[in-house]
């Protein structure tokens, strides 16, 4: 009898039996990548960068009801001495979300306007142009980056991808499990059976897909095979053959003479891990066959749990590129003993009060049988494998069961604008584990008011010191004084005049701005682009005052293209890269360094180093150098005052 038992090699801790299974799977060719229509991609996760079709709105629309003006014709309104406008040429009557008719530039709210008896309007305070207006590209520009890859699809995400023109979307193939369960002692609970002695109703496998469920896993339970090495041999034969990507034998893992889930997964492929160093779940196997994943869940309810929720878990989030969940841990001080053998990380469920101000755990049964142990629980505690057990009044932390939060490795980015941003955020979301930047479009004085403030990690700028030909340095000095930071160039990028395909108004440079048939799109106040724009108006001698459109403002240099591209304005000073997104053609003015400025101490933090790894790399450089537009001769390194611009390499503009 002994010589049909199984017998465990040797157990092994989880985060142990994780990484062997992840290495004895190839996860790229076990689940493949599918387009899927946009409404029904809720929950799913990216396989690409999402780019916009559309931009959002697709025309200048009015922000709220009123009457369409040109802004000009309102700027003698005085109170007392209002503007009389005539309806049709001079207003005409708008809701929010309605186009501006056409030549119209603002919008005055219905609660500020005067109508006569003979229907004309008057304004008793002049509107400024571009008033309660919602502009073209507003909220998304065509071709701009939407959401970035592995990002989990909110219903929120939803209306924005429609909003913008993108009908499917490339997600990962969602996962999934076939679960068999087995045992000659279980009965089908779907004949509602009666059970007898030695015979118990069939749970396991509807509580287990339930859990795979919970992680968006199409787990499909298949009826109870008995234990007969041929049958089960049978059922596994078949279940690999279907579109499965995990499969599940339920019971059978452990060292009994009708346990069989070893051999069965031997039959097929070999076996990674059989028994872990846990309790309750020591029995948890784990197997590769037909490149599929092969689970081995034992078969009482609490231990089955375990090997769920610590193993197959984490190995579903890898395969699907999503995070690990994580759930709420708060720290509990017990109310009796919990005696526990050395060697094994037994896992404690509790239940859960508050006493005072604090919480108070009482530890439940602790038998790996008791399915109650599993309803009744409010948390769950680990106790360390060197530790005999907790004592009464000892302090732990303990997961709660509840929603678990994400854990967020964020990067934030407060600044200067720039497209390759977006790229670099695909590049960081493609590590593993993954990194997110979030960057917010500020000006790069605005970014380095945020570092000062404590409020970013990182500050894109490209502040140039005219005196000096230097960049950022003396800007630093001023705004952070005392501090000690680090700078990190980003690329060496080439600024222009964007103009509409053609050049049909003929711009040739900053002096053509001051002509009166040139309507021109500035950036925001603060923004590097803006002081470069300045420094070249007062070289050309041209004042602000002279160039028309100097006060109509975007904070992004794709809102710049769009303008251009929609006949906002005729020309706008941005990235080269912008006006390729868009099809417009670009006039070359300056060349100017992107750095990242960041606390000195953050280059020791290890999302830090991840981005700084990814920027020193070969493959990201070269994606930079293929968007257009920048040099990537620098990228990655650390600058030092003075050092200005690298020579010309003289194609970053294709």
């Amino acid at each position: 009898m002994n010589a049909k038992r199984n017998i465990y090699l040797r157990t092994v801790p989880i985060a142990e039996a994780l990484a062997r299974t992840r290495a004895a799977l190839d996860r790229n060719t076990l689940v493949g990548v599918e387009s899927v229509p946009t409404d029904q991609a809720l929950g799913r996760v990216t396989a690409r960068p999402v780019l916009a079709r559309l931009s959002s709105p697709t025309y200048h629309c009015a922000a709220m009801d009123g009457i369409a003006v040109r802004a000009e014709t309102t700027f003698a309104a005085r109170e007392g001495d209002p503007v009389t406008l005539e309806p049709d040429e001079g207003f005409g009557m708008v809701n929010t979300g309605h186009p501006l008719p056409p030549g119209m530039d603002a919008v005055a709210m219905i609660e500020h306007v005067v109508f006569t008896e003979d229907g004309k309007a008057q304004l008793e305070a002049p509107v400024a142009p571009w008033t309660h207006v919602r502009r073209i590209g507003e909220d998304i520009v065509a071709t701009e980056l939407v959401l970035p890859r592995r990002r989990v699809l909110s219903a929120y995400d939803i209306g924005a991808l429609l909003s913008c023109g993108v009908w499917e979307v490339d997600v990962y193939e969602q996962v999934r499990m076939a679960v068999i369960p087995t045992g000659d002692e279980v009965l089908d609970y779907t004949s509602r059976p009666e059970p007898g002695p030695g015979q118990v109703v069939e749970s396991n496998s509807v509580m287990l897909c339930a859990l795979a469920q919970g992680w968006g896993v199409d787990a499909r339970r298949r009826p109870p095979v008995p234990d007969s090495l041929e049958a089960l041999s049978r059922a596994v034969d078949d279940a690999l053959d279907t579109p499965a990507h995990i499969v599940t034998l339920v019971a059978g893992s452990s060292a009994g003479s009708k346990d069989f889930t070893r051999a069965v997964i031997e039959r097929f492929g070999e076996v990674v891990v059989h028994g872990i160093q846990a309790m309750p779940g020591k029995p948890s196997l784990l197997g590769v066959a037909r490149g599929k994943l092969i689970v081995g869940a034992p078969g009482y309810p609490v231990s089955s749990v375990v090997c769920f929720e610590e193993l197959v878990g984490p190995l579903v989030a890898w395969l699907t590129r999503r995070e690990p969940q994580r759930r709420q841990s708060v720290t509990v001080r017990l109310a009796k003993d919990a005696p526990s053998r050395p060697g094994l990380t037994e896992f404690l469920r509790l239940a859960v009060g508050r006493v005072g101000d604090g919480y108070s755990a009482l530890p439940l049964s602790r038998g790996a049988g008791l399915i109650t142990t599993l309803t009744r629980a409010q948390a769950v505690a680990q106790i360390p494998p060197d530790k005999e057990g907790l004592a009464r009044g000892e302090e732990v932390p303990a997961e709660l069961l509840v929603s678990p939060d994400e854990l967020e490795r964020t990067l934030v980015v407060v600044g200067s604008h720039d497209m390759i941003l977006d790229l670099l955020a695909d590049e960081l979301m493609r590590q593993d584990p993954p990194m997110r930047l979030a960057s917010s479009h500020v000006g790069s004085l605005g970014g380095l008011a945020a570092l000062a403030q404590g409020t970013a990690l990182l500050a894109g700028s490209h502040l140039l010191d005219t005196e000096t030909g230097d960049f950022n340095f003396s800007f630093i000095q001023k705004h952070l004084p005392g501090r000690e930071v680090a700078v990190i160039n980003l690329a060496v990028r080439h600024q222009g005049l964007i103009v509409a395909r053609g050049n049909p108004k003929n711009i040739q440079g900053v002096a053509d701005l001051a002509r009166p048939d040139v309507r021109f799109v500035n950036r925001q106040r603060g923004a590097g682009t803006r002081i470069l724009l300045d420094y070249h108006l007062k070289l050309a001698g041209i004042a602000p005052s002279q160039v028309r459109g100097y006060s109509q403002e975007e904070t992004t240099h794709m809102g710049v293209a769009a303008n251009v591209q929609n006949g906002g304005a005729d020309c706008g000073l941005g990235v080269y890269a912008a006006a390729k997104a868009l099809g417009l053609d670009f006039v070359p003015l300056a060349r100017e360094r992107y750095d990242l400025v960041m606390p000195l101490a953050s280059l020791e933090e290890a999302r830090v180093q991840a981005l700084l790894k990814v920027m020193a790399g070969e493959g990201f450089k070269a994606k930079l150098a293929e968007v257009g537009g920048y040099e990537p001769t620098w990228c990655g390194q650390r600058m030092s005052p003075g050092m200005g611009l690298p020579p010309e390499n003289g194609n970053a503009a294709g």
